[in-house]
This record gives C-alpha cells, sequence and structure tokens, in this order.
C-alpha cells in the first residue's frame, strides 16, 4: 500500500480518533496530520508493519499524550471553527454529546484514551496496551477506575438535580 491510498482510505478515521480523544476538531486534525507527517518519515517501516494502520494510530495516541504533558496543550483556540470544514458523521453527534464531553474531562488523558480506544475503537487489553506501551492488566486497571469516576459523577449530577 502506498502513503497516499493510505491517506485515502484512514485520514478521516485519524481525524475522528484525535476528535474523540482529544475533544477538540482543530486538534484532532493537528494530531492526524502529525502521525502521518511521522509516518511519512518512515513509510518503508510502517508499510511493511504486521498491522500499519495500529502503528499510525499508536503515533497518534502518544503525540495526544504527548500533548497533554506540555504547557502549551491548556491553550485554546480563539476563533471559531469553520463550520463548511467540520465532516459531520453518526461517531461526531454520538460523543458530542455535553454530558459526555463533560464526563471525559474530569479523565486523565490516559483514562480518556483507554475508554476511546476500548469503546471507541473497539480493541482489546492487549491492542491498548500495545498501543499506550503499558500492560494490558494496566488497561483493565485503568478502564475501571475511568469508569468509576464516571459513575461517580453520573451519580452525583443525579443528586445535584434532585437538590435542585
Amino acid at each position: 500500500m502506498e502513503f497516499e491510498e493510505y491517506v485515502s482510505a484512514r485520514g478521516q478515521e485519524l481525524v475522528r480518533l484525535g476528535f474523540t480523544v482529544s475533544g477538540d476538531y482543530q486538534r484532532a486534525e493537528d494530531l492526524a496530520q502529525i502521525a502521518l507527517m511521522q509516518a511519512f518519515r518512515s513509510w518503508r517501516k510502517v508499510r511493511n508493519a504486521d498491522d500499519p494502520h495500529h502503528y499510525v494510530r499508536r503515533i497518534l495516541v502518544n503525540e495526544y499524550l504527548s500533548m497533554t504533558r506540555r504547557r502549551s496543550f491548556s491553550e485554546a483556540p480563539t476563533a471559531d471553527l469553520d463550520p463548511q470544514r467540520a465532516v459531520p458523521d453518526h461517531a461526531t453527534h454520538v460523543v458530542n454529546s455535553d454530558d459526555l464531553w463533560r464526563a471525559l474531562a474530569t479523565l486523565t488523558a490516559r483514562e480518556r484514551v483507554v475508554l476511546v480506544l476500548r469503546y471507541y475503537q473497539d480493541l482489546d487489553d492487549r491492542t491498548i496496551g500495545d498501543v499506550l506501551g503499558i500492560k494490558p492488566s494496566s488497561v483493565r486497571a485503568t478502564a475501571s477506575r475511568a469508569l468509576a469516576s464516571l459513575r461517580q459523577a453520573r451519580d452525583s449530577n443525579r443528586v445535584d438535580e434532585r437538590l435542585s
């Protein structure tokens, strides 16, 4: 497979993954572009990998996690997104719910990535562990903590609604 074919086949999927983990369309485009640039630099190695998409997905996730550790991650663009550029699809509508975004924002970057890879990308614990460079048992523990946090946030919102 040539690089151009890969980008045509998987480029939008990478942007959606970036959007799902970051919650920001511009950042998602940046993440996908960085992942594709890094993959292009060593395309011969990527193309010959067992699963080239897994390789590029790992680049994207690692870049997102690195971004969250940098100080510049807290910078937010001031201009509104151009609605003409946004590509609405079913996945975007599902993950775009306000409650979901607020709940996911309470998680650490690693917890968020684990949940996105597990439930949005439908990856197993071993593959998620490969992407993050951790053991499958750590993936399960991280997912368990993240889901517990989400449940606690949901339950506290229910209590707040009843008190209102």
